[in-house]
Formats: C-alpha cells, sequence, structure tokens
C-alpha cells in the first residue's frame, strides 16, 4: 500500500508548513476594456504563496498618473517596483513639461523595463488610462515585453477561463453600464474557476478630465453561474 502524506493545517484552515522562499504573487485575474465615453479596468484581489493565499483583498489596480492605471500580475514585487518607477518617471516628465504623460508613454516604459529585464522579472501587466491626443487606450504587455494596444486586454491565470465568454458576449463601443456588466461577469467566471483567483472584484472607472472612479463587489454582490 502507497504511503499517504498528509499537510497539517492550523485551526484557520492555513498550512503549518509554508515555503517561506516562495514568492508572492498576484495570481490573478485582470481586465481592461475602452467603452463609448472612457475606460474600464478590473480585477480580483487575491495574492498567493503557493497554495497559501498571503492576502484575499489585494489591490491590483495601481495609480500611474491620475488619468493612466495599470492592471498588474506576476510577482506582487516586481509589479509594485515596475509601477513606482514608471510613475517616477512620468512625475518628472509632467515636472519638466507641464504637461500631462500620453498613455502610450507610460505603455512604452513599461514594455521597456519588462523586455529588459525579462530574465530577472515575472511581470505582466495591461496599463489604461485616457489622454488628450488619443483618449481612451489600452495597452496589454504580456510576459517577456511585448507591447499591443486593444480595445480590451484580460491577463493573468484567470484569463485563460474565460476566452469563450469573452468572443461570445464583447462588442466595442458598449455603454458604461454594459461594460461595467461585462467586466463583473468576466472577473466573477474567472473567480469561479481559477484557484489563484478570489476575493472581492475591483472595478476603476476613468472618463475624460475626471478623477478614477472605484467600485468593490462583493459577496451576494458577485454574479455566480450554475455548472
Amino acid at each position: 500500500m502507497a504511503a499517504t502524506t498528509m499537510q497539517a493545517y492550523d485551526k484557520y484552515g492555513a498550512p503549518l508548513f509554508v515555503n517561506k522562499e516562495e514568492e508572492i504573487s498576484t495570481g490573478t485575474s485582470i481586465i481592461a476594456c475602452t467603452f463609448d465615453g472612457g475606460v474600464m479596468i478590473g480585477a480580483d484581489s487575491r495574492t498567493s504563496s503557493g497554495i497559501y493565499v498571503s492576502n484575499r483583498v489585494a489591490d491590483k489596480l495601481t495609480r500611474i498618473t491620475d488619468n493612466i492605471y495599470c492592471c498588474r500580475s506576476g510577482s506582487a514585487a516586481d509589479t509594485q517596483a515596475i509601477a513606482d518607477i514608471v510613475a517616477y518617471h512620468l512625475d518628472f516628465y509632467k515636472a519638466e513639461t507641464g504637461e500631462e504623460p500620453k498613455v502610450e508613454t507610460a505603455a512604452a516604459i513599461f514594455q521597456e523595463l519588462c523586455y529588459k529585464y525579462k530574465e530577472q522579472l515575472l511581470a505582466a501587466v495591461i496599463v489604461a488610462g485616457w489622454d488628450s491626443v488619443n483618449g481612451s487606450q489600452v495597452y496589454s504587455i504580456p510576459l517577456g515585453g511585448m507591447c499591443f494596444k486593444q480595445n480590451l486586454a484580460v491577463g493573468g491565470s484567470g484569463s485563460t477561463f474565460i476566452y469563450g465568454y469573452i468572443d461570445a458576449n464583447y462588442k466595442q463601443a458598449m455603454s458604461e453600464a454594459e461594460c461595467r456588466q461585462f467586466m463583473t461577469n468576466t472577473l466573477a467566471l474567472a473567480m469561479s474557476r481559477d484557484g489563484s483567483s478570489g476575493g472581492v472584484i475591483r472595478l476603476g472607472t476613468i472618463r475624460p478630465g475626471k478623477p478614477i472612479e472605484r467600485e468593490i463587489i462583493s459577496g451576494v454582490k458577485i454574479p455566480k453561474f450554475a455548472h
């Protein structure tokens, strides 16, 4: 008879023996989508270290400027460090020129860092925002440092479960309400299928000339789908 290995857990269900050197990962399910009048970003809130959920309410929607945000997936430390570096560069740019940075400029700096250090970093980001030159924009920068401009971008481990739903339900120039429902359903489906995604749904809406509007969808408000 084969021997059975038992994993010990504490009273809260956390494993007693966790590899302390295992990197904290954002999991993850992230999405950004343009709509008629702005751009919307969204993510789940689970970060993990191996099988251990280290944070169930993490914020993966990170400010770069007032009108540019990024959605982070991969190593939490790597993506936070890159976001801080890009934010510093753009703050310096604004101080020198007196102009608001463009979204494509932010995406270009992200791409440069992710490509230059692709052997050292585990980082994939979606850059989204609005500027007065090109309007609402979404850029996807996956592992390896390529950069794609898209109307809709998804990323993270949960994204592999939702391409069918996206193909069947996405349409261009959605209204804000349609975009919000589409993104909420998409993230809820990813969270229900992907073990590395979970927690709450965080959404952010960026409109021309206005501060971002943040929203948290939790508990019974998260859509449920029959399996």
